[in-house]
C-alpha cells in the first residue's frame, strides 16, 4: 500500500502537497483543553511525516505561495502599522519593538551558547516566537548561501524542525504569560480591570466568542401611537426632542408612509421610529404607547461599511464627534460597530478614529448618502480586486528583494518575502489614504494569506523529508529548552520594562503590549476571553502590527550572523 501511494507522489507530487493541508488542518482541529494546534503548526507535522517518501516538488511552489502570504499580511497591516508611528503610541510602539529585539537577542544567544546552526537558530525563533514568516525569509536567506546543495537543504530541514518543535509551547507561552503568570505576580483581577478600563471610558461589554452574535442591540426600531401632545407637530420638532432617535416613517391607515422634516403628524397616526434603545425607552411627552406594526407596514433601511478617509475625523473621539456634529446631519444615521484590521473595537465616547477605519452605520439609503461623504469611502457589496496594483505591488516587493546591504561585513537582503511585506505594508496604507486604487478586498486578502502560508508550509515540510529526523534527534530535547526559554524571556523582561520605563501602568494595555509584541493570536484570544470585553483591542492592534513586521525580518538577520553550518549528511 505505502508502496504504490509512494508510485503515485513521485508522479504527481502536487497530490501530496494538497493532501498534507487536509490531513494537516484535521489535525490542527484536535483540542486539548483549551489548546488547540492550529492548521499551520498541523501541516508542518504532517508535511515532515509525509516527506520521510522522498516527494520532489519544484522549488518555486514555496517561493510564490509565500511571496503572496506575506503581501496579504503587509497589505492587511499597512494602515496600522503606519498610523502607530506617532506621538500618541509612541510608548506602545517602543514596547512591541523592544519584544522584538530582546525576542531577537534571546534566538542569538542561544545559538552562539549552545553551538546551533542557522537553521536551527532560524527555526527557534519562528517556533519560539511564534512567527510562521520566519521560515519564508530565512529560507530565502539560505537559498542565497554559498554552499553545497546538500548543505542548504540540511538548513531549511532544521528550520522546519525547530519550528515545529518550538511552535507548541511558543502559543501556550503567551497565554500562561498573559493570562495567569503576570496577573497573579502583579496581583491584578483581569476581569475586573477590564471593567474598570471600560467604565472609565463609559462603556464595555463581553465580546461574543466564535459562532456567538450579541442578541442585544444598541439601535432600535419601534412603533408608537403618538400622544395628542404630538398631532399637528411636523416631524422636524419631534426628533429635536428626541435626540439620538429619528422618525422613519408614519403609518396611516395601515401603510407606511414616507416623511420630510416638513410632514405633519395626523390624528391616529403611528410613527415608526429608530434610534438608540434608551432614548426609545425614555420617550418623550410625543411618545405614546409602543406598539406592534401592523402586518402591511415596512421600512428599508440599510447597512453599511466606510472606510474612514476624512482627515477631519481622525484623531477625534466618538464623544467629541457626537457632541459637535449638529443633530440635523447625523439624523437617521446611526453607528453599529466599527472595525481596525478586522477585529471590533469598543464602541466607547473616549475610542478615537484612525484613518483606515472600517465604519458601520445603519440608516435609509438616503440619510446614508447624505453623511457618507463626510465620511470616507464606501465598501461596496460586491468588491473587486484591483489586479493591476496588485501586480505592481508584487513586483516592486521582489525587486526590493533583490537589494543587498552588508551588516558588520555580512551581506544580507530582505529576499522576495521581505521584499513583498515592506511592499505590501505600503499598498496597504495606499489603499487606507486612497480607497478607490489598490483594492484588495478583506476574503481575498485572507485567502492569499491563510492558503499562500499552508502551501508554504507544506512545502517546506514534504522538502525536509529523513534529514528532519536526523536534526530531531540531534537537538530535540535541547531545543524544546530553547523554545521555552525564548519564549518567556522576553514577554517577561519586556513587560517590567514597560510598566516601570515606559509607564505603560494600565494592567489591560500593559498585558496587551506582551501578546501584541509577540503577535501572539493565541494569548491575545485568551486575555480577550479574561477580559470579558474588547478593552484590549486597541493596544494589540497597534503592538500586532510593529511585530509583525520586524519579527518577520530576522530571519534573514539570524542566517546573516548566525555563521555555523550543519555539516553536510
Amino acid at each position: 500500500m505505502l508502496e504504490h501511494i509512494d508510485k503515485l507522489f513521485d508522479r504527481v507530487p502536487e497530490l501530496a502537497l494538497f493532501i498534507t493541508i487536509a490531513l494537516g488542518y484535521t489535525f490542527g482541529k484536535i483540542k486539548i483543553g483549551n489548546f488547540v494546534l492550529g492548521g499551520i503548526a498541523g501541516t508542518l507535522i504532517l508535511a515532515v511525516l509525509i516527506g520521510q517518501l522522498g516527494i520532489k516538488l519544484d522549488p518555486g511552489v514555496k517561493s510564490i505561495f509565500f511571496a503572496l502570504f506575506i503581501y496579504a499580511v503587509g497589505f492587511q497591516g499597512g494602515p496600522q502599522f503606519f498610523r502607530s508611528l506617532n506621538l500618541q503610541s509612541l510608548r506602545q510602539l517602543i514596547s512591541a519593538f523592544v519584544m522584538c529585539v530582546v525576542g531577537l537577542g534571546c534566538v542569538l544567544a542561544a545559538a552562539y551558547i549552545f553551538g546551533l546552526d542557522r537553521g536551527t537558530a532560524a527555526g527557534l525563533a519562528a517556533g519560539g516566537l511564534t512567527q510562521s514568516a520566519i521560515i519564508g525569509t530565512a529560507g530565502e536567506a539560505i537559498e542565497r548561501l554559498n554552499l553545497s546543495t546538500e548543505v542548504k537543504q540540511s538548513l531549511e530541514a532544521n528550520v522546519a524542525v525547530g519550528y515545529a518543535i518550538c511552535y507548541i509551547f511558543g502559543s501556550l507561552g503567551p497565554i500562561i504569560v498573559a493570562t495567569w503568570f503576570l496577573p497573579t505576580v502583579m496581583r491584578w483581577d483581569i476581569r475586573a480591570e477590564a471593567q474598570k478600563l471600560a467604565t472609565s471610558m463609559s462603556g464595555g461589554k463581553p465580546s461574543p466568542g466564535p459562532g456567538q452574535v450579541e442578541a442585544i442591540h444598541r439601535i432600535d426600531t419601534r412603533v408608537f401611537e403618538i400622544t395628542d401632545a404630538a398631532v399637528g407637530k411636523d416631524v422636524r420638532s419631534i426628533n429635536a426632542t428626541l435626540s439620538d432617535a429619528t422618525v422613519e416613517a408614519i403609518i396611516r391607515e395601515g401603510q407606511s408612509t414616507e416623511v420630510t422634516l416638513d410632514t405633519k403628524v395626523q390624528s391616529r397616526d403611528l410613527i415608526v421610529v429608530t434610534g438608540v434603545v434608551e432614548t426609545l425607552a425614555a420617550g418623550s411627552l410625543m411618545l405614546g404607547k409602543n406598539v406592534p406594526a401592523p402586518r402591511t407596514a415596512s421600512l428599508i433601511e440599510e447597512h453599511r461599511e466606510i472606510i474612514v478617509t476624512n482627515k477631519a475625523l481622525v484623531d477625534r473621539t466618538l464623544q467629541d464627534l457626537h457632541d459637535n456634529i449638529d443633530s440635523d446631519t447625523r439624523r437617521g444615521v446611526f453607528l453599529t460597530s466599527i472595525k481596525r484590521l478586522g477585529r471590533d473595537l469598543p464602541l466607547l465616547p473616549d475610542l478615537k478614529l484612525h484613518r483606515g477605519d472600517e465604519v458601520h452605520v445603519t440608516g435609509r439609503p438616503k440619510d446614508l448618502d447624505r453623511v457618507q461623504p463626510k465620511i470616507g469611502f464606501e465598501i461596496t457589496a460586491a468588491p473587486v480586486t484591483d489586479f493591476i496594483f496588485f501586480g505592481i505591488g508584487m513586483t516592486v516587493g521582489i525587486l526590493v528583494g533583490m537589494i543587498t546591504v552588508r551588516l558588520g561585513g555580512v551581506p544580507i537582503s530582505l529576499g522576495a518575502g521581505g521584499g513583498c511585506l515592506l511592499s505590501g505594508l505600503v499598498f496597504g496604507w495606499l489603499r487606507a489614504v486612497h480607497p478607490r486604487f489598490a483594492a484588495l478586498p478583506t476574503g481575498a486578502s485572507n485567502f492569499l494569506r491563510d492558503f499562500g502560508l499552508a502551501v508554504f508550509v507544506a512545502a517546506v515540510g514534504l522538502s525536509a523529508g529523513p534529514k528532519a529526523w536526523t536534526s530531531i534527534k540531534e537537538h530535540g530535547l535541547l531545543l524544546l529548552g530553547l523554545g521555552v526559554a525564548v519564549t518567556i524571556i522576553p514577554q517577561i523582561l519586556v513587560f517590567y520594562f514597560s510598566y516601570y520605563v515606559l509607564r505603560i501602568r494600565n494592567p489591560i494595555e500593559a498585558l496587551a503590549c506582551v501578546v501584541g509584541g509577540r503577535s501572539a493570536n493565541p494569548g491575545f484570544a485568551a486575555l480577550l476571553n479574561k477580559a470579558g470585553n474588547a478593552t484590549p483591542v486597541v493596544t494589540f492592534t497597534i503592538t500586532y502590527a510593529v511585530a509583525n513586521v520586524f519579527l518577520t525580518l530576522w530571519g534573514p538577520v539570524i542566517i546573516g550572523l548566525v555563521t555555523k553550518n550543519p555539516s553536510a549528511q
